[in-house]
């Protein structure tokens, strides 16, 4: 199944929109390497598979929509006492600042390859910075749409978290992963 020409709406419950964060510093082995999930958001992606530059992708994600999904390594496991740290943190100024800025936006600037392996520039807009990334995805004999861009918190005035005196914390980059079943087959 390939897809086709025509505009494809995505988002929730089907599609997933995941960032993957890992730990660094000498005290690395006490913290989690974490996977949080947007569970609002929404997008629309226009394809044009003979002429992919006339093709088009936007995201916008609720900044507080942003719930902890897993937390691996560490000392011990999560609790629900951390994860609800781990959003309050990220809500705050210092991270997101979802107050101020309530929504994350992706728009394409262009769009390159075939329909089963693509590239999609663009600008990428966190707390009123917009900066250029590149998405890499695939689309698999299912229909499923996949792909994933590695970003650079700092870039966005995000400051990584640190505890225990800087000796744990999260790295800078992240990875910002997509899924989306069945795109191909609607």
């Amino acid at each position: 199944m390939t897809l086709s020409d025509g505009t494809y709406r995505i988002g929730p419950p089907e599609a997933r929109l995941l960032i993957r964060t890992s730990r660094t510093g000498l005290g690395r082995r006490a913290g989690h390497d974490l996977t949080l999930e947007a569970t609002r958001w929404s997008g629309e992606v226009a394809v044009v598979t003979d002429a992919p530059e006339r093709s088009s992708v936007s995201v916008t994600v609720e900044t507080d929509s942003l719930d902890v999904r897993e937390g691996t390594g560490g000392l011990k496991p999560l609790t629900e006492g951390d994860r609800a740290d781990i959003k309050r943190t990220l809500e705050g100024k210092g991270q997101l600042h979802t107050a101020e800025h309530p929504t994350i936006t992706f728009r394409s600037t262009r769009v390159t390859g075939t329909p089963q392996s693509f590239e999609v520039m663009g600008d990428l807009t966190i707390k009123g910075r917009s900066h250029p990334v590149t998405v890499h995805g695939s689309a698999e004999p299912d229909g499923t749409l996949r792909g994933s861009a590695s970003l650079t918190q700092s870039t966005w005035g995000i400051k990584p978290y640190t505890a225990f005196l800087g000796a744990l914390k999260l790295a800078d980059e992240v990875r910002v992963e997509f899924i989306c079943p069945g795109v191909a087959g609607r």
